[in-house]
């Protein structure tokens, strides 16, 4: 048993006295079960797994003498490119500190490809999560600590991310990492996601739908090469408009999931007994870089469908273990991750995220009504020029100007309150989003992340 399960009596007490961990209203929370649910692309998208699992392993003594040196201008180059991950990594933890999910989706947390390694988990629980950070960033010379926050319960799941397929998916001539694996990766793992949760995770009833297959999904069809005449994107050899653009040994087997659909069940007691909610993971490939056909495009799109599908109890869906069927309809969900993709605009199909957040299992509070995550830094940053004007300012999750993380609760389940944590300037918390003397831009992945955490109350 790892570090993060032998704590797991000390945060299951934590949140049932705490709920959303608000001392204040301690009894309040008990009574109505309070649960602050939250997702967040934490951009650790290392160059390898275990890149990200020395960084986390980094010791809080260790880190405090980076710091310290960081801030005397004292650093060789080999210090200051890990003390700059060390600050994205405390900025990362310090924002979850700040808003205190007790249920947090990870998205882009790599692992080992199979899930089995938690090192990475351990080594952000152990030397980050469970270390005070400072409320005003790691970079700032005042101090305000936050108190650390334990999660009981940890789990990292494989992904199709990097995984070698055996076909030339890309039509280059050859087969090789990243563009020929089932899902964009430079090594298996890349882009992976993870779970912390206060709550005990049901580890015998996760279903996992790695390996369904894109074309098993109702109306789907192989995409095809529609971009014909366009001179910087030229049509691989071997093919012309109109053609299948997988052959069709490789869309027989190609996965639909870009990393990997979870459902993973959390028990929260309750004053009625045991109450079950049902996570929907997933983190769907962006709808971009697709050059003669529209691949990413549709993929995207049928990810998201699948969470459509999925609630509405289809029965045409099969898991890992060939356990077939959706959702039962009497199920308490919550849909988490970085859909990439915005209601308003992008180049994704908007009808189908429109679908999802509006769909009738959905308290649409949180997602169109007046629950929606927002934040003032978001339309601040969009009345200063550094985001794209669109329809709801306060609600974009991301810098670059798009509405494309969630969290959407079925309609058992009341919202009576919720974020985006996206400081504005005058507000606490600044540097943890913007710091010019980081990284190349002092903002984005460079400082903290280019997405921002998404969080909802729920009385369950």
């Amino acid at each position: 048993m790892d570090f993060i399960k032998t704590i797991a009596a000390a945060a299951v007490s934590l949140a049932l006295l705490t709920g959303c961990n608000d001392d204040s209203n301690t009894t309040e929370q008990t009574t109505n079960t309070s649960v602050r649910f939250g997702t967040y692309n934490l951009s650790f998208d290392r160059y390898s797994y275990e890149e990200l699992v020395e960084e986390l392993q980094i010791t809080s003594t260790e880190q405090t003498a980076l710091m310290t040196k960081w801030f005397s201008g004292d650093l060789t180059d080999d210090e200051l490119e890990t003390v700059e991950k060390v600050i994205q990594i405390k900025n990362v933890a310090a924002i979850i500190q700040s808003e205190r999910p007790a249920v947090l989706m990870m998205a882009e947390f790599n692992n080992d490809g199979t899930g089995d390694d938690k090192d990475a988990l351990t080594g952000f629980q152990t030397n980050y999560l469970s270390v005070s950070q400072n409320a005003l960033g790691a970079t700032s010379s005042e101090e305000q600590l936050l108190d650390p926050i334990e999660f009981g319960y940890s789990e990292s799941f494989a992904t199709n991310t990097g995984l070698l397929s055996d076909y030339d998916l890309d039509h280059n001539g050859s087969i090789e990492l990243p563009s020929d694996a089932w899902g964009f990766g430079y090594y298996h793992g890349q882009y992976a996601f993870g779970l912390l949760s206060q709550y005990p995770i049901d580890t015998d009833n996760i279903r996992t739908f790695q390996t369904f297959k894109w074309k098993d999904m109702p109306g789907e069809s192989n995409p095809t090469v529609t971009n014909c005449e366009d001179e910087d994107n030229p049509i691989p050899e071997g093919l012309s408009c109109g053609d299948n653009w997988y052959t069709d040994e490789a869309w027989a087997e190609k996965p639909l999931s870009s990393k990997n659909h979870v459902d993973a069940p959390i028990i929260i007691p309750t004053a009625n007994g045991d109450k079950t909610i049902h996570l929907l993971l997933s983190h769907p490939t962006p709808p971009v870089f697709d050059t003669v056909t529209e691949n990413n495009k549709l993929l995207n799109s049928a990810e998201i469908n699948f969470w459509n599908d999925y609630i509405s109890n289809s029965d045409y869906i099969y898991d890992d273990n060939g356990v077939t069927g959706g959702l039962d309809e009497e199920a308490s969900f919550v849909v988490m991750g970085d859909l990439n993709a915005d209601p308003e605009s992008g180049d994704g199909y908007l009808a189908t995220i429109q679908t999802l957040i509006s769909h009738e299992r959905v308290n649409t509070t949180a997602t169109t009504g007046t629950h929606v995550p927002t934040s003032l830094g978001a339309s601040e940053c969009i009345d200063n020029g550094d985001c794209d004007d669109t329809t709801y300012p306060e609600r974009i999750t991301s810098t670059f100007s798009l509405r494309v993380d969630y969290v959407i609760p079925s309609t058992d389940m009341e919202v009576n309150d919720s974020s985006v944590f996206w400081p504005a300037s005058y507000e606490n918390g600044r540097l943890l989003v913007n710091d010019e003397r980081v990284g190349s831009s002092g903002t984005g992945k460079d400082l903290s992340s280019d997405h921002r955490l998404v969080w909802i109350d729920t009385n369950i």
